[in-house]
């Protein structure tokens, strides 16, 4: 019994049935960028579709630029904040020492200090 059913089993790891030779891909451009470490990153970008200012360089992280001459300059390394620095941001200290002192007084009524 023969059934026409499109969708077959397969193998573990199969990979996908190559394409007839009629096939065309479609027309690509390559576009060229440069990092601020002189890296040159070149891209494969579909005909129609405008080129993005920027594009991380693969080697170093940075970004490039489509100007050799003038590329953009490097990332700013943003330091690691501490818990601490972000409750600072959120809070006066004001707020800080009026929340302070109402924690001390419920430890000293759990203590029964008070």
């Amino acid at each position: 019994m023969h059934n026409n059913s499109a969708i077959r089993g397969t193998r573990v790891g199969a990979v996908p049935a190559r394409p007839t030779g009629r096939t065309e891909p479609a027309p690509r451009r390559p576009v060229t960028y440069w990092c601020v470490n002189r890296h040159t990153v070149e891209i494969l970008l579909a005909a129609e579709v405008a080129p993005p200012d920027t594009w991380d360089c693969p080697r170093c992280g940075q970004p490039a630029g489509q100007d050799a001459q003038n590329p953009p300059g490097p990332l700013r390394a943003e330091p690691h904040k501490s818990h601490l620095a972000y409750v600072k941001e959120r809070r006066s200290d004001a707020d800080g020492a009026a929340l302070l002192d109402e924690a001390l007084a419920a430890l000293r009524r759990r203590r029964g200090e008070i």
